[in-house]
């Protein structure tokens, strides 16, 4: 699994701005700003793909005619919080003036990867006029529409590893992890959506021990998207922080999950305005998590809690190694094309398919450069 940079890129017919958040699996635009520029440099010079994969797609903008800072910017949101909080909803609004306002009144485009795009969407949701108002396309890339079941299911019982290898120095551990994203409302909004008519229905499965007596030793469980919470609750019911000599409850958080239910039908009930063109890519060709199975029929669970300890086992389905295919495609909206991409959640990101979609779409196409500069996206000012 690969969680990747989740940004959201703006254009208009001359202008862009580049929208760019932090991801679940790689805290890419903290790394970049945080650490110093000589580790920085160290980072691209031995092309850490974790760190720096997200570059290509600026440097392709660039080569096209976008000029960094004047038609090409940023902007960040917090992505552990929900898709709908107000902050983003406005930073969002203020940003698509700016780039409409310089733009001389020309709607402007949007390209969203990842939870970017269930940004976008609540942002459609909630302000429709306002997105009919300032945008010309959509162009969507690996979405998760109706959550990502594997991924999202385990990340909230055992934690998420960013990446393996070498590449896993410069990221928090996996348990690290799993403490921050049981108070992401991010998270509890990518839960599988139990209201989508899954060709399967996700499932996490706990082999659970039965008795002593030899005759049943242990029993499979599942638990569908509705019936997980149960499972949530009890897996996590004993689960504390310790921070400063302070122990801090964790439990599954009740309050988020129910607002996250909120978010979910805000983005069930999305719909695209008359004169908005949409594109959708998602990745195919790699195995996609999808069901999770915890303990074993000769190792089974005992005590729910030990679940937050074990190791997951995937069933797998078609995808981009994070988001199944099935929930990419699932946008709901009537898309001018709607294409599969072999590439990985990330790798979609720096994919030659993915560059030559985005430029027919947009209608642009790269131009040679005589020089070639670091990537950085600045940030536009309302």
């Amino acid at each position: 699994m690969s969680w990747s940079i989740y940004f959201i890129v703006i254009f208009s017919s001359n202008l862009s701005i580049f929208l760019l958040s932090p991801s679940l699996k790689q805290n890419t635009i903290s790394v970049i700003y945080l650490i110093p520029t000589v580790v920085f440099q160290f980072v691209k010079f031995i092309h850490l793909s974790g760190v720096y994969h997200f570059h290509d797609m600026i440097d392709m903008l660039v080569k096209c005619g976008y000029k960094k800072g004047t038609t090409l910017f940023g902007y960040g949101y917090d992505f552990r919080q929900s898709n709908r909080i107000e902050k983003s909803m406005e930073g969002l609004k203020a940003k698509l003036e700016a780039a409409y306002k310089a733009s001389r009144g020309r709607k402007v485009n949007i390209i969203s990867h990842s939870m970017g795009g269930l940004l976008v969407s609540c942002f459609l949701s909630l302000h429709r006029d306002l997105f009919s108002k300032y945008v010309n396309k959509w162009i969507c890339i690996a979405c998760p529409f109706q959550g990502a079941p594997g991924c999202i299911n385990d990340s909230l019982l055992t934690g998420l590893q960013f990446v393996d290898g070498f590449e896993s120095y410069f990221f928090v551990s996996r348990w690290t992890m799993h403490q921050l994203l049981v108070e992401c409302p991010s998270i509890y909004e990518m839960l599988p959506n139990p209201d989508f008519n899954w060709k399967t229905q996700p499932q996490i499965q706990v082999w659970r021990k039965q008795s002593d007596d030899g005759e049943t030793p242990a029993k499979l469980e599942s638990y569908g998207p509705i019936e997980c919470t149960t499972l949530f609750e009890e897996a996590l019911r004993n689960n504390e922080l310790n921070y400063n000599g302070n122990t801090i409850a964790l439990p599954f958080n009740l309050s988020i999950l129910r607002r996250a239910a909120g978010t979910r039908q805000i983005l069930n009930n999305v719909q695209l305005p008359e004169g908005v063109s949409f594109y959708n890519i998602f990745g195919a060709s790699f195995d996609t998590p999808f069901d999770v199975c915890y303990g074993t029929e000769t190792s089974p669970i005992e005590d729910l809690s030990e679940v937050c300890h074990s190791m997951p086992q995937y069933s797998y389905v078609d995808g981009d190694g994070t988001v199944p295919a099935e929930s990419a495609k699932a946008d709901g909206f009537v898309a001018v094309e709607r294409v599969g991409v072999t590439a990985d959640h990330r790798g979609l990101l720096c994919d030659e398919t993915t560059f030559q979609l985005i430029q027919k779409w947009l209608g642009v196409e790269q131009k040679v450069s005589e020089h070639s500069k670091t990537s950085r996206v600045a940030d536009a000012s309302p």
